[in-house]
């Protein structure tokens, strides 16, 4: 199934796919393709079948090239609407079902800033990452400068100063990613890694990576909120279905409450 032809949306199981398609612009962002990401991240958020988004580009050229520069100097903008604000939601990692980013080719300045704005990255071991906004006289400054908070602190002020690329391999290295593959082996990967997640109870997922995501921006909140949260997950149907499950030697059944 389709939403509009910029954004193509698919579902695997458990798991959506919904791939940026617009090849011809490196994948760049633009309303239509703000608002399809945010739509799938509401329609996921909204049906407790889906239990992970996988978010992959078209083409081996870009993941995504970041903002669409001739949209924004034609005066496109983006509103206020529910999507647009689930998109925004997405940037700033709270988005309740765990995302993966595929990395299907290289990733530079808002390409890199929607990958960090997943949960865990597959990337295309010829792919390349970077901030080159510098080298413009510019900064990342649509999420770029939070890159410490995923890797040592060195390593990212090295990537936002320069400027300059670095590879798959090194990118891995440093933890910036959480897997390489091959071309062709990006979406299986991804959805791998997503099926092993999906399989877990969908409350302790949100409550961990709710938690998780706080404990490097705002540890005093992230202790506040732990109480709340385990209320929730501890008392839920879910906890007492991983207990039987677990006794009764089967898989369980999760319902997400």
């Amino acid at each position: 199934m389709t939403d509009g032809n910029e954004i193509v949306i698919d579902r695997s199981g458990a798991v959506l796919v919904a791939r940026l398609n617009r090849p011809e612009a490196r994948n760049a962002l633009n309303g239509n393709v703000i608002r399809g990401i945010g739509q799938a991240v509401l329609d996921a958020e909204a049906d407790p079948g889906i239990r992970a988004i996988v978010l992959i580009g078209t083409g081996d050229r870009a993941f995504c090239a970041g903002m669409d520069l001739r949209a924004f100097a034609e005066g496109e903008t983006f509103g206020a609407d529910e999507a647009s604000e689930a998109y925004g939601r997405l940037s700033k990692g709270q988005v309740s079902v765990p995302v993966i980013g595929a990395a299907n080719a290289t990733a530079v300045g808002g390409g890199l800033e929607l990958l960090l704005a997943c949960d865990l990255i597959v990337a295309s071991s010829a792919a390349k990452f970077g901030f080159p906004e510098v080298k413009r006289g510019l900064f990342a400054a649509g999420g770029g400068t939070t890159v410490g908070t995923r890797i040592p602190l060195a390593i990212a002020l090295e990537l936002l100063l320069t400027g300059d690329y670095v590879s798959a391999a090194r990118a891995y290295e440093v933890g910036l990613i959480n897997a390489v593959a091959e071309p062709d082996e990006v979406l299986p990967t991804a959805l791998a890694l997503a099926e092993r997640i999906a399989a877990n109870a969908p409350l302790g997922l949100a409550a961990s990576k709710d938690l998780a995501r706080l404990a490097v921006t705002d540890a005093a909140e992230a202790d506040a909120r732990l109480k709340t949260w385990q209320t929730k997950v501890f008392t839920s149907a879910d906890a007492k279905e991983g207990a039987r499950a677990f006794a009764e030697k089967r898989t369980p059944q999760w319902q997400g409450n």
